[in-house]
């Protein structure tokens, strides 16, 4: 299908939401990784700087939508959710609060073009795919052995 009547500034708007939260997600993943002491600190920082990665590349694919749509894509940041407890437990519940406003930012896309444009469909289920998965790899890791 091709686009047959997205309504383009709520998806821009959307978007520059996806671009905002992604962007604090650069800034809260490598703020995290620079947090981790103890045994684990190497695969741990190594997963984060990964993920701070990751949020990076994600808010550069929002801001191609964003122009491609003839929209301006925002100065703005997301919430920095920093609740200054560094243990490894709060630095994981923290990051899955991140991991479900994204989730609900693409969802909100989903709905927007479902159906009337193939493109952000696909982008959006791909990162609807992709933020499940590290919502299921950060339960795992906050998850005791045996559990």
């Amino acid at each position: 299908m091709t686009d047959i009547g997205i309504d383009n500034d709520a998806v821009v708007s959307v978007l520059n939401k996806v671009l905002e939260i992604e962007l604090a997600g650069v800034v809260c993943y490598t703020h995290y990784a620079l947090m981790i002491y103890g045994y684990n600190r190497i695969p741990i920082i190594s997963w984060m700087r990964g993920q701070a990665t990751e949020s990076l590349t994600h808010a550069n694919e929002a801001g191609e939508l964003i122009t491609h749509l003839g929209g301006h894509p925002s100065l703005g940041i997301g919430p920095l959710l920093e609740t200054h407890r560094h243990d490894i437990g709060d630095i994981l519940r923290e990051s899955l609060e991140h991991e479900m406003q994204a989730l609900t930012a693409y969802y909100d896309l989903l709905q927007l073009v479902k159906d009337r444009n193939v493109m952000l469909e696909d982008y959006a289920r791909r990162l609807i795919a992709q933020e499940e998965t590290h919502l299921g790899e950060v339960r795992k890791m906050l998850r005791k052995p045996g559990q």
